[in-house]
């Protein structure tokens, strides 16, 4: 399977203040930092969290594939001390040898039904940053599949999809961390339910969902991922 998409993705930690995003949509950014002298594994962790971004900040761990309705593409941004920011972090860690890799992706998708949503895939890896990469666009893959879900393009027909992946290399008595992470600073200040529920045992679509975005739809395990 070609997995090639675009130009090869690569470290994120360039930001700068921007303002955020109006009328309902939800944005969000790639980053990706290392910290490779840490004293501890947690003392790297925190160094890695600083240079990301999220040093001063509140964060909330996103968990499962589905982005917030209303996803779309951000520029990164300096965020006020004490801001409560969901996140989808990936780690890896060494302590004196080795390399380690850790990468994040997110797709803008559409459902059977004609619904726009997007996901978010994560990787963590032991090994280098062009492995790490594969190993995560095939997650995303597979997470498409999962739901009956097809890519979103643009209008010149590329895959509306980024990912970002970087890569430590261990420093002799020192711990390292590297981080990747999608940031969505104003996810939660929106609330109620917006998006449509799709039905596991129909296939079918309506608006105003209990949980505010579709619900998986038992796939065939295909999807035409574009790359």
């Amino acid at each position: 399977m070609d997995f090639s998409l675009g130009n090869p993705s690569g470290p994120r930690n360039q930001r700068k203040s921007a303002p955020r995003s109006g009328g309902g949509t939800i944005a969000g950014w790639l980053m990706t930092a290392v910290a490779p002298f840490g004293e501890n594994e947690a003392h790297a962790l925190d160094q890695a969290l600083v240079e990301l971004g999220l040093g001063d900040a509140r964060l909330i761990q996103g968990e499962g594939a589905m982005l917030p309705m209303g996803f779309e593409p951000g520029t990164p941004q300096d965020l006020p001390m004490g801001t409560l920011v969901e996140c989808h972090l990936s780690k890896a860690t060494v302590h004196s040898s080795g390399i380690a890799s850790a990468g994040v992706a997110w797709a803008l998708c559409v459902t059977p039904e004609g619904d726009e949503c997007a996901i978010v895939s994560t990787m963590s890896h032991q090994g280098s940053m062009e492995e790490c990469e594969t190993e995560l666009r095939r997650n995303l893959q597979r997470k498409l599949g999962n739901r009956d879900l097809e890519l979103r393009k643009s209008e010149d027909g590329s895959a509306l999809f980024e990912c970002a992946v970087d890569e430590i290399e261990a420093q002799e008595g020192f711990h390292g961390v590297v981080l990747a992470a999608l940031i969505l600073p104003n996810s939660l200040n929106i609330g109620g339910s917006s998006g449509p529920t799709r039905s596991r045992n129909l296939g079918v679509s309506s608006i105003g969902g209990s949980l505010g975005g579709p619900s998986g739809l038992g796939g065939s395990g295909q999807s035409d991922f574009g790359f």
